[in-house]
């Protein structure tokens, strides 16, 4: 039979440590009492931890509500609240062209950002990495925190990131990203890198502090450039024996796809295609001079009533609904929600491909649009962040002021 290991004390103090930490950090300001009602330890025992806690920079001591008039009688209840700002955490966005990054206090209020364009696509790696190393100071400045103030980083790329945290480079796109980029970060500031795929990232986000929030079974499509998924089932991210759950290079094979194109890069693509034609449209006039089309010149021009760039998003909302019907012939998720730079655009497509979507699936999920906008990846990293310190907090030591 095997051993059964023995609660030490020191155990015991380490596992009542994280049952108030937690309970404190689920709450606003909270009693001794109401912290005995929600661990079941006794008042010595959690008074002890609150004051081991405190030492620890993890929490702290309201003021005495009696100078405020809330105690008339016998001894003011001792509250104790979460110190948010006894560290904070980097939520890390690296695009192809651009890096965005966000800090975060121990609640995951935003409190600073900042953003740095690539001089080009491809860089050297070196290059790469200065810029997000600049641009993560830059952020931490306008938040006015200290760098060593960070307990953890996570940073969302576009590639599959396998279970051991390193990137599947096995395509030529995913080798922009493999940079030594985690040990890089720790070398210069000693922080804590943890990388993570952006869609899956995206899902978390959106879960946390979007559309999807309270919902279990959930696909979130980045859909700008390429179409990639993040993927929650049960509330539990997928990520694959090598990361690659929610990849869409299977869109190659799909009959009416035929690509993992994203509708940013269509529609790009298919204004271009009747721009060369000879028809008459105002849409020839969207873009400024000497600039090709964009996919924003597209969505402004239908919703002044343009009839190409309307059979545009009539073609859009046909290809979205092929590339849902797919994830939710897959993994049925309840909703799916397009996410990214593209999603307000997006929005305009939702109802025709809804309408679509029930001629291709038998289980059609429901459809909406982020509201998280171009941070969707960095929202999901803070979150992705957050979770590894409330795992490990005990076991991290805070800067002291």
């Amino acid at each position: 039979m095997p051993e059964i290991a023995t609660a030490t004390p020191q155990m015991l103090r380490r596992l009542n440590a994280a049952t108030v930490l937690e309970a404190i950090r689920s709450s606003n300001a909270v009693t001794v009492s109401e912290l005995m009602d929600a661990t079941g330890l006794t008042r010595a025992t959690t008074l002890s931890v609150c004051e081991d806690l405190m030492a620890r920079g993890w929490i702290r001591e309201l003021e005495n509500q009696r100078d405020f008039g809330a105690y008339q009688k016998g001894r003011p209840a001792r509250r104790f609240e979460l110190d948010e700002s006894a560290g904070c955490v980097l939520g890390i966005d690296v695009g192809v062209l651009k890096t965005t990054v966000i800090v975060a206090n121990l609640r995951g209020k935003t409190v600073g950002r900042a953003s740095k364009p690539f001089a080009a696509r491809e860089i050297e790696a070196q290059e790469r990495i200065r810029v997000i190393s600049e641009t993560a100071l830059l952020a931490l400045e306008t938040a006015g925190v200290a760098p060593d103030s960070v307990l953890a980083v996570t940073v969302g790329l576009a590639a599959p990131v396998g279970r051991d945290g390193n990137i599947l480079v096995s395509q030529p796109f995913w080798r922009l990203f493999d940079v030594g980029l985690k040990k890089a970060l720790h070398d210069l500031h000693g922080w804590a890198v943890v990388l993570e795929n952006d869609a899956n990232l995206a899902a978390l986000g959106e879960s946390w502090r979007g559309a999807g929030r309270g919902v279990q079974d959930l696909a979130v499509l980045l859909a700008g450039e390429r179409f990639g998924a993040g993927l929650l089932e049960s509330g539990r991210l997928l990520h694959g024996t090598a990361g690659g759950a929610g990849e869409m290079a299977y869109l190659d094979m799909v009959e009416g796809v035929g690509s993992a194109d994203g509708l940013a890069a269509l529609a790009r693509a298919w204004g271009a295609e009747a721009l060369a034609g000879k028809s008459a449209t105002t849409l020839r006039t969207a873009a400024a001079p000497g600039r090709d089309v964009s996919a924003q010149d597209v969505f402004t021009a239908a919703a002044r009533g343009n009839r190409v760039a309307l059979d545009i998003l009539d073609r859009l909302s046909d290809r979205l609904a092929r590339v849902v019907s797919t994830v939710a012939i897959l993994l049925n998720p309840q909703l799916v929600v397009i996410g990214g730079a593209v999603a307000d655009s997006a929005s305009a497509l939702l109802e025709p491909a809804a309408r679509k979507l029930a001629g291709y699936t038998a289980t059609p999920p429901r459809l909406a649009a982020s509201p998280l906008g171009d941070a969707i990846v960095g929202i999901g990293a803070v979150r992705h962040a957050l979770d590894r310190v409330e795992e490990n907090s005990l076991d991290l030591v805070l800067r002291r002021a």
